[in-house]
Formats: C-alpha cells, sequence, structure tokens
C-alpha cells in the first residue's frame, strides 16, 4: 500500500526556471509563488483574464467594453471583442509538424502547419458551398481521425457552430443529440476499426440521417472502406454494406467537400458565439447540449495547457480520447500554444496492454494523457514501458487516481510528474491539476486552477477546509457555457448548476481541500455514469431497458470510485409473469451495447421487488450507490421522503 501524501517528485530549480508558468509569472512582474497567484487570478478575474489575452497575443479585436460584468448565471466576458478560434489555432505556418493521427492497425499520418491550413481551407469552402453559415451547426459521427479536426476548424472558421459523436455510439444516443441543435451538414464514416475488428457503420448512418430533417447534405469519409484495402481484420459482425443512399439531402464524398481550393479566411465573431455542442446528462430528460464560446474557449485552453500541462512550441501532446468525451476538444487546444496533437483511433490494449505507450515512444510524445483505469490497468500488467526519453509529464483525468496509481508511474518513470486532474464537459477544462512548479505526492492533486474559484461547501453552504464537501466555483470563469441549445430562458441551465447553491455553481463531484491548496477529489457526488471517461444520464439508459416489455422498472448504478472504474449494476423489476432468462439478459446487453455504447453493458443484472422512489416519483439512485459503497440502509435515505422505504433492503451488497 502507498500512503496518500508520500512524496513522489520535486521540481528541479532547472524545471522551475524553465517552466513557462514561471515565465509568465516573471513577464508579469510577480514573485514565483503559485498560491499567491492563484488568490490573484480568482479576487482579480478581470485582470488575470486579460493578462492572458495579452501574455499570448490572442488574434482579435479586444475591445472596449467592460472584461466582466454581471455574476453567475449569466455573466459575460470581454463585451465588445471579437476573434475566432480557428484563426487562433492556425497562426503558425511552415513545415513545421502540426498534428500527427495513428491507428491501431498501425497507420499514421502527419501533417505540416501548411498541409493543415490547406485542407481547412479547402474544407471550409466546401462547407461553405453547401450553405454552411454563421450560426449553422455541422455534426460529425466520427472519430478521432485528421478530418475530424479539420471539419471542425473549417466550421469553426465560418462562425459555424461543431458537434461530434463517436461511432461506437449506438443510434439513438446520436438522434437524442443531434436532433436537439438541428445539423445542416452531417460527416461521417462508414466504419471504425476498433481492438482488431471492423465495424460498419454505414446503416447507422442512414438512420441517423433519416431522424435529421434539418440536414442538407450528408458527407461521407470512407474510412473503413480505405483501411480494408490494407488489411483484413477479423470481422466484428456481418457488414450491411456501405449503403451510398442516403434520405435526406445532397450526399458528397470527403474528397468531394474538400475537391476546390481557396484562400482560408475566417469570420470573427463576439467573444460569447457558439464554437461547438458538448453534451452532458443527468438523471431525467435528453442529454443536455452545452455550448460553448470562442473566447472562454480560446483562452481557458491557452492557459491551461501552457502553464498547467507546460506545453508550447516543439511539444508533442497525446491525450487517449474519443470525439465524445471532452478531452478531444482539449487535446485538439494543443494547437493554440504550438505543439503537435497526436490522434489515436483504436483500443487502448490492442495488440497489447503496452499500445498507448508504444504510441508514445515512437512519436516522441512530451506530455502523455490517460484516464486513470488505463494507469492502475498497467499497473496491474506489470507493464514497463520504454524508450520514453522525451516524456516531460503524465496527465490523468476521467476518475480519480488512487496512490498507487502515482507510485507506479513514479516507480516506472523516474523523474517525471504524474498530474492528476480534475474538471467537465461542462467547462472543457480541469478545476483542479498540477504544475512544474508543484511535488507530486501520492493520491493529492497539487493545486486548483488558475483562475479556478473552487471551494468546498458543507451542506450548508460554508466553506470548509481539510473536510470532504461539495465542488463550487465562486467565481465566473470564462469558460464556462454560454446557454444550453434549446434553453432560452436559462432554466435548464439554472437547475443544472445553481440549484443547491444560488449564484454558487455546485459541479457534482466530492473534494477536499487541503490547508496549502491541494486537493483530493472522491468521484461523483451525483448519479451521472461515467464509464471510460464517458458521462451519460441514467435517463438514456433506461430508455433502452424499459422497452423490453418484460421489464416494469430499472436502477442503473455504477460504483467506480477513486480512479477506479468499478461495476455497472442493473437492477430491474419483472412485470407480471416474466423471468429474467438467459434470452432476456442477452438482449438488454445487446441493445444498450447497439443502442448506447459497449461500455454501458452492465456487469450485471438483477431482480428486484421494486425501483426506490421519491414520494414525487423519482428514482432514488445516489442512497442505492451509497448503500453499494458501504452506507448502512438506515443512513442512506429518509424513509418518510420515499414512496417505497421497504424496497430498499433489496440492494444491499
Amino acid at each position: 500500500m502507498v500512503a496518500e501524501g508520500e512524496l513522489l517528485w520535486e521540481p528541479s530549480e532547472e524545471i522551475v526556471e524553465s517552466a513557462r508558468l514561471t515565465h509568465y509569472l516573471r513577464w508579469l512582474g510577480r514573485p514565483v509563488d503559485y498560491e499567491a497567484a492563484w488568490q490573484w487570478s480568482v479576487d482579480q478575474p478581470a485582470a488575470f483574464w486579460t493578462s492572458i489575452w495579452d501574455h499570448f497575443e490572442v488574434i482579435g479585436d479586444r475591445g472596449d467594453g467592460p472584461v466582466l460584468s454581471g455574476a453567475m448565471p449569466g455573466a459575460t466576458w470581454f463585451a465588445g471583442s471579437s476573434l475566432n478560434y480557428a484563426e487562433n489555432a492556425l497562426r503558425r505556418t511552415g513545415d513545421g509538424t502540426a498534428v500527427v493521427f495513428v491507428s491501431e492497425d498501425g497507420g499514421r499520418q502527419e501533417l505540416t502547419w501548411d498541409d493543415l491550413r490547406e485542407e481547412v481551407a479547402r474544407v471550409r469552402a466546401g462547407l461553405s458551398r453547401l450553405g454552411v453559415g454563421r450560426g449553422d451547426r455541422v455534426a460529425g459521427y466520427l472519430p478521432n481521425i485528421p478530418q475530424a479536426l479539420i471539419a471542425f476548424l473549417a466550421t469553426a472558421s465560418l462562425g459555424a457552430i461543431w458537434s461530434a459523436g463517436s461511432p461506437d455510439f449506438g443510434v439513438p444516443s446520436i438522434v437524442d443529440r443531434f436532433k436537439q441543435i438541428e445539423p445542416k451538414v452531417l460527416i461521417a464514416v462508414d466504419g471504425y476499426l476498433y481492438n482488431g475488428k471492423t465495424y460498419d457503420r454505414s446503416a447507422a448512418v442512414n438512420e441517423i440521417a433519416a431522424e435529421l430533417p434539418s440536414l442538407r447534405a450528408t458527407v461521407w469519409i470512407p474510412y473503413l472502406a480505405a483501411a480494408e484495402e490494407g488489411r483484413a481484420p477479423q470481422q466484428a459482425e456481418p457488414a450491411p454494406g456501405h449503403a451510398r443512399e442516403l434520405p435526406r439531402g445532397e450526399v458528397i464524398g470527403w474528397e468531394g467537400l474538400r475537391a476546390e481550393a481557396e484562400p482560408l479566411a475566417f469570420e470573427r465573431v463576439p467573444f460569447d458565439h457558439p464554437l461547438w455542442i458538448l453534451y452532458s446528462s443527468g438523471t431525467t430528460g435528453l442529454p443536455k447540449p452545452i455550448v460553448h464560446g470562442h473566447g472562454g474557449v480560446v483562452l481557458e485552453h491557452l492557459k491551461s495547457l501552457a502553464f498547467h500541462q507546460d506545453l508550447g512550441e516543439g511539444d508533442v501532446f497525446f491525450w487517449y480520447t474519443t470525439t465524445g468525451w471532452m478531452m478531444w476538444n482539449y487535446l485538439i487546444g494543443a494547437l493554440l500554444v504550438g505543439a503537435a496533437p497526436v490522434l489515436y483511433d483504436g483500443s487502448a490494449t490492442y495488440p497489447s496492454p503496452a499500445a498507448l505507450w508504444r504510441i508514445a515512444a515512437s512519436e516522441g510524445v512530451t506530455y502523455f494523457g490517460v484516464g486513470a483505469p488505463y494507469i492502475m490497468a498497467s499497473l496491474k500488467a506489470g507493464i514497463h514501458p520504454e524508450g520514453l526519453e522525451r516524456l516531460r509529464g503524465v496527465g490523468s483525468t476521467g476518475s480519480p487516481l488512487p496512490p498507487e496509481g502515482f507510485a507506479w508511474v513514479a516507480a516506472e518513470l523516474p523523474g517525471v510528474p504524474i498530474g492528476s486532474f480534475s474538471g467537465g464537459t461542462d467547462v472543457c477544462t480541469g478545476f483542479v491539476g498540477a504544475t512544474m512548479l508543484h511535488p507530486i505526492r501520492a493520491g493529492i492533486i497539487p493545486c486548483r486552477s488558475l483562475g479556478a474559484r473552487v471551494e468546498s461547501y458543507d451542506p450548508q453552504g460554508k466553506a470548509v477546509v481539510g473536510e470532504v464537501g461539495e465542488l463550487v466555483l465562486t467565481r465566473p470563469m470564462p469558460s464556462m457555457p454560454v446557454m444550453f441549445w434549446n434553453d432560452p430562458g436559462g432554466e435548464r441551465y439554472t437547475e443544472s448548476y445553481f440549484d443547491v447553491y444560488p449564484g454558487v455553481w455546485r459541479h457534482g463531484d466530492w473534494i477536499k481541500i487541503n490547508e496549502d491548496g491541494s486537493c483530493v477529489i472522491y468521484g461523483r457526488s451525483d448519479s451521472t455514469l461515467n464509464r471510460g471517461g464517458v458521462r451519460m444520464g441514467t435517463s438514456e439508459f433506461y430508455r433502452v431497458v424499459e422497452r423490453f416489455e418484460e421489464i416494469a422498472d430499472s436502477l442503473v448504478i455504477d460504483t467506480g470510485q477513486l480512479g477506479q472504474e468499478g461495476r455497472l449494476l442493473l437492477y430491474v423489476t419483472l412485470a407480471e409473469g416474466a423471468e429474467l432468462t438467459e434470452t432476456l439478459e442477452r438482449g438488454l446487453c445487446d441493445a444498450l451495447r447497439e443502442e448506447l455504447s459497449p461500455r454501458h453493458v452492465p456487469n450485471e443484472i438483477r431482480v428486484v421487488p421494486g425501483i426506490p422512489r421519491t414520494l414525487s416519483g423519482k428514482k432514488l439512485e445516489v442512497p442505492v450507490r451509497k448503500i453499494l459503497l458501504g452506507t448502512p440502509v438506515e443512513d442512506a435515505a429518509n424513509p418518510d421522503a420515499m414512496a417505497n422505504p421497504e424496497v430498499l433492503r433489496h440492494f444491499t451488497p
């Protein structure tokens, strides 16, 4: 066992001197004192965020309006300013490496800055010919491939709005997302490769397109067809064929989209103009379409990537992610600081559990990021990473990393700090994390991020230190959502973050903040499922399960905590006369795999006589999770607030 707080790494004087954060603090004329800098950044947010704009020489017109006005919810930033994310991401030119792509089967592609700019210009022209302009939505049903990055940058350059979903998501999950935002163009692959098998998604794309009446065009990328020309992996399932006749709008190929070259141009937009729409789910309703603005993302990612990951020109940045997770959006932010993101499409453990470490070695990765479970799996598999001479940092997110994970990195990669980060889709960044100025201690997150006034609140809304409480933000950040799509009055947005502590953002994590500003995250305080870093609401799960006539009611619980993914348990109440047969279990698992994702197949299905509900009829997921994690039944919920308190005893471990 590794003791929490055990010292594992300390920065040398040379590392501190060369850190980009040190250069910034000296540029400000401030001492190299992180806690003092953090305090200033949250006490004087207008001065801090203005300094980020100036230090990184953001391209755009800052305007002469107030930097910050109003309060949460509804704070506004840099009134009167204009800029464009893509213009800042593509400010560099030349033959230096801008982006690298690696596929599971060993395929590799490299784009220079000039290559990337040309491709974005071509796709921008193609989208414009399809009628895409400022404010229109473009949806991508794409794996983590160069075309996804190119299509996003082209969309952003027009002032249009990007939204993406991974092709391993089932049709209902994608339709639930894209139908809300009414995209004008859908860009999709015919299939993908994962774990040595091919998955044809042609039929799925047809179904998705049929459900989107707003579509004017669908753009096909023959990704699977091209890959199959050079390999013959095991076929995962019978392929429905590479159908090309879609039911809505114009249908063109990727080559047709990029066929004509035009000069690259950028539509500058107001600071809070929508850049992309990400999705996060609560326990009821459709996935929440979270809208982030150009300006907030540019400033936040410049700050976070440069100061918390210490990335800049010459660096090679890797984070294992799909396009359906906010870490993809964070990964490609490397372009803003001049670093080269490594895009990877495939399994983390194929053809071996060391697959990602080998990519890091072969590509000369300088900062390597993964979900905490991959680090723990590497430990358990006895992996010894090699060839990582250029590696300067390791990042972990998605779930809390236990002390043993910290210690494994310290032992296997001596001299390389491991930083655990926590944040969310809601702000597309981390609230808490590490820097090159902080020592690394097992199980401890070294600091609260610059500009993020993170506090721990007790149930009465009082800030506490040294105690576990709710993670809250008591000051706004520029990358907070500018709105939820189709939420004109802001009711859903307010309900999502400000219903417990008015005027204070409640994030839904348990956190303990220590006297020195370091902290520990203890997992979700709500009931949202978090599988492999992909958050999904339970309502999406229930829509699949309860469609079966044999199922009268259901409850799903994710027991993951402290860096371990945990078990996904599905409880069902059967309809009269029904039995939980092998056929029914298999049908439920197949439906969840196909309609949600393989990550959401339960580890076990249990029959219970009833699902616990409040008096108003809401399912009591959090109390059941507490019971499964060891809380006595009598302490997990107030029976007076329940419609059927007698059923709780059936949910003991």
